[in-house]
Order: structure tokens, then C-alpha cells, then sequence
């Protein structure tokens, strides 16, 4: 009893020691912090701009042979960057580009990023998503304003305009933009390729990724510039099982579609891959943690305390949160008999997988097949990617980053955080350690969810500093 009244009253200080550090945690800029939209002439011309490259359909699929539409967009950026075509080596991976302003080799070289191409438009828009419609209030409306037409519009202007300055680089400056990141294909890979053969190992590479944003968790007050440094592996895996079929009148037990059902409601209910608190997730929380509303605080501004419980907590918070500490598994893809009375010989559904650093593809397929083993189910990987180098967050490249950001955004919070989705920057990893995913852009709450699905738009006012966010970058990195 003795014992257990020690215990208590050592868990009672800690507890108070915890309400009083919170109580004492002051807020950051960034609670207050607003990003004013650019009203100028400069804004407007840099709307028109991406409105005509939003003009351009330029959609990809999977093994797309014919690409003459990103041809067709190829033609417009002629027009809109002549000084770019005219001043800088260009060189095409069957309708990926890659520029080049070369430099004089006394710095390293930078790599800037942004793909063309952009998923389907389907569904009722309130404007039609390859308008490129600019409202009364400046939105640029349609398909890529957000993904990610707008931050190749920025860095191509900024080139542009350095060189119509008469900037000369030190070393050689690379834009390179895809059309092919949406589904993964041959774009990005091929201009590594041509890049690992002339011998080039990049300093910096900047990508799309994170963005600007007010309140990117829930219970985080404050506007946040998120930085990309952890990119999850991706798979897919095809979940099969097999019977003796029949007809739909005389049902069998445990046919093929069951099994599937019992297989994916169990792994919905046992979730088998281990959350943990990384040092990306805990840098992020204790950026965040003195603009957090009060009971959130009380947690993450304690960590000396309540650290071992986050890989419990977070995942019971959001879902986003839970797929920034564990391996994650959606079943996207199902098939069963091609007839309403017949029972299934073979059915079949697809599980999507991202797969975390410390468990990563090897064993989490392992762990996942193991479980499907138990209801006769057979797994195969179709495709699979490991995890991706991870950037250092105290490193030179993500410092340069975050200060040219609180140069032209001042006041916001800048943090790291960990990708859950993917991007063409995973496949540079082999010519640099630095590929860190942000897009300098500032977006609201409505901006952010249309990424990928209905109306679409950016506002011409956060296009300025995009451009500026770039110039800056380049200049730093000539020092």
C-alpha cells in the first residue's frame, strides 16, 4: 500500500510539472501570422500566365504512348519562357523536360522540379477545369492550379527573369518537370538517368510536397509552411483466393469473396504494422506544440512525459496522423464472377500500400501475407518501391530552405513532416541526399482538399511569392 501511495504521489508531480510547463509555453509568430495575397500588376500577369497553362490539357495514365498533348504545352512554355529555350540547354525524355542554365562550376548544382502532367477531371465543376478561369476575386480556376502547374509557372519565372536581369549563375541551375509523375512512369527516371551519366550529383533538389497552410493539423492554430523530408515506399499487393465456384442458388460456405471479406474486415480490426514516434514526427509535434490548443499542448509539449504513449494516441486522433507513423494498407481494387448467380472459381482484391522506414517493404509484406496465409488467401506483389532516404531536418539544405521561406513569409511557422503520398523526387535520391518536397505556395482549407478531385484553383496573389521564393534559393545557393 506503502508502495502504491509513492507511486501516485510521484505521478501527481509529474503531472503538475507538465500543467505548469504548458501553462508557461508562450505562442509562436505563427499563431498570429496571416499571409497577405499580392493585389499588383505582378499578380495578374502571373495568373494570366498559369491560366494558359492550365488551358492545356495535359492528362496522363498509365503506359501512355501518345503524349502529343504534352508536346502541344511544350509550345506554350516556348511562348511564355523564351529566354529560358533561348539562354538554357533543353532536353526532352519523350515529353519530360529537363532544362539546364548552366553556370560556372565554382557551386553546386541545384535541381528545381514541378511536374506537367495531371490526373482526370471527371465530376460537376463549378468552373470548367481546363478554363483556366480567373474570378473577380482572382482565383485561378482548373485541373493542376494546385497540382502542380502553379510551382512550375513560379520557378520558370524566376529563371526567366534572373536571366533577363542578367543574373549569371555559379553553377548549373536544372528545371525538370515530368509527364509522367501521376502514375509513376518513365519521365523521372529517365532524366536521372541522363543526369547519373553526364556525372551530375545534385546539392539541392526541390519538388513538390508540402505547402503553406492555416491550421495543417487539427488543434494546431497557425500558419505553417510544411516541409516534405520523408517520402513512404509504395506497393501494391493482390490479394487471391480460390474455390470450386457454382451456382449462386445452392451457396457453398467460405467461397472465395467471404474469405476476402473475413480477410480485409480482420486487418481493419487488428491492424498489424507498428506505429512509431520518429524524430520527423516529434520535431514536427514540438514545432507545433506552443500554438496548440490546451489539451493538445499539455501532451506535446511534454514529451519527457507522455512520449510513449504517442504511437497510441496520434493514430486514435486522425487518420493522417496514423500514416505518418506506421506502414498503411487501403484496398482499392476487387473482383469476383463476371455473373449475379455464379459463384466465384477466383476472386481477387488489390491492397495499396506505403510503406514507413522501420518496417519497411520486406517486412510488412511479409507480415500482411502471413495474415492472409490464414484464410487460404494467396499474396503477390505487383509492384513495390522501398522506402525513400529521409532528409536531415538540421541540415544546410532544409536551413537554407526554412530561411529563405521566413524571408518571404514572415512571421509563419515552418516544419517538417512526413510524406504520405508520393512524388517524382524519390527517384533522385540517387544523384542527391537533399531532395527535400515543397511547393512555396500559400493555399487555404478549400484549395487543399480539391487536390485531386473537384474544382481545382489557386490564387493569383500567392503566385509572387513563389516566384520570389525561387529567386532566392538560387541566389543563396551561388554564394
Amino acid at each position: 500500500m506503502k508502495v502504491v501511495l509513492v507511486v501516485l504521489a510521484v505521478l501527481v508531480v509529474l503531472l503538475l510539472i507538465a500543467l505548469v510547463r504548458a501553462l508557461l509555453m508562450k505562442p509562436t509568430s505563427a499563431k498570429d501570422a496571416k499571409v497577405v495575397l499580392d493585389t499588383s500588376e505582378r499578380a495578374e500577369k502571373y495568373g494570366q500566365r498559369l491560366s494558359r497553362m492550365i488551358q492545356k490539357e495535359t492528362i496522363s495514365c498509365r503506359n501512355q504512348e501518345d503524349r502529343s498533348k504534352f508536346y502541344e504545352f511544350h509550345k506554350l512554355l516556348e511562348t511564355e519562357f523564351p529566354l529560358i529555350h533561348e539562354k538554357c540547354e533543353k532536353h526532352d525524355f519523350n515529353g519530360s523536360l529537363l532544362f539546364k542554365w548552366p553556370g560556372h562550376n565554382k557551386a553546386e548544382p541545384v535541381l528545381f522540379m514541378s511536374h506537367q502532367d495531371v490526373v482526370e477531371a471527371t465530376g460537376q465543376w463549378k468552373h470548367d477545369p481546363f478554363s483556366g478561369h480567373i474570378d473577380e476575386t482572382g482565383r485561378v480556376w482548373g485541373r493542376g492550379t494546385v497540382d502542380t502547374k502553379a510551382s512550375l509557372m513560379c520557378m520558370l519565372s524566376a529563371v526567366e527573369e534572373m536571366i533577363e536581369s542578367g543574373f549569371a549563375p555559379l553553377g548549373d541551375v536544372y528545371i525538370a518537370s515530368s509527364c509522367t509523375e501521376e502514375w509513376g512512369g518513365d519521365g523521372a527516371p529517365a532524366t536521372v538517368d541522363y543526369l547519373e551519366k553526364q556525372g551530375v550529383k545534385l546539392s539541392l533538389v526541390i519538388d513538390e510536397g508540402g505547402m503553406i497552410i492555416e491550421k495543417p493539423v487539427g488543434g494546431v492554430n497557425g500558419t505553417y509552411a510544411m516541409i516534405g523530408v520523408v517520402e513512404k515506399g509504395y506497393g501494391d499487393v493482390k490479394f487471391t483466393a480460390k474455390g470450386k465456384g457454382g451456382h449462386s442458388s445452392a451457396p457453398t460456405k467460405n467461397t472465395p469473396l467471404v474469405r476476402l471479406g473475413q480477410f480485409m474486415a480482420y486487418v481493419e480490426k487488428n491492424y498489424p504494422f507498428k506505429s512509431e514516434y520518429t524524430p520527423t514526427v516529434a520535431e514536427m509535434f514540438a514545432r507545433f506544440a506552443p500554438n496548440m490548443d490546451f489539451g493538445m499542448k499539455f501532451l506535446f509539449g511534454n514529451m519527457w512525459l507522455f512520449k510513449p504513449l504517442m504511437p497510441v494516441v496520434l493514430p486514435a486522433v486522425s487518420s493522417a496522423a496514423a500514416a505518418m507513423l506506421r506502414t498503411t494498407l487501403a484496398f482499392t481494387m476487387a473482383e469476383g464472377s463476371q455473373g449475379a448467380n455464379v459463384l466465384p472459381h477466383e476472386a481477387y482484391v488489390v491492397g495499396n500500400m506505403r510503406f514507413i522506414h522501420h518496417q519497411d517493404d520486406k517486412e510488412s509484406i511479409r507480415i500482411i501475407s502471413d495474415i492472409a496465409k490464414k484464410f487460404d488467401i494467396e499474396a503477390k506483389a505487383l509492384y513495390v518501391d522501398a522506402p525513400w532516404p529521409v532528409v536531415d531536418f538540421k541540415g544546410k539544405q532544409f536551413n537554407l530552405v526554412e530561411e529563405v521561406i521566413h524571408e518571404i513569409y514572415p512571421g509563419i511557422g515552418v516544419s517538417p513532416y512526413v510524406m504520405t503520398g508520393g512524388t517524382d523526387a524519390k527517384f533522385y535520391s540517387r544523384i542527391c541526399n537533399h531532395c527535400i518536397r515543397f511547393a512555396p505556395l500559400y493555399i487555404d482549407g478549400q484549395q487543399y482538399g480539391s487536390i485531386h478531385t473537384l474544382n481545382e484553383n489557386i490564387c493569383s496573389g500567392a503566385l509572387p511569392m513563389g516566384v520570389d521564393f525561387y529567386k532566392s534559393v538560387i541566389r543563396k545557393t551561388q554564394a
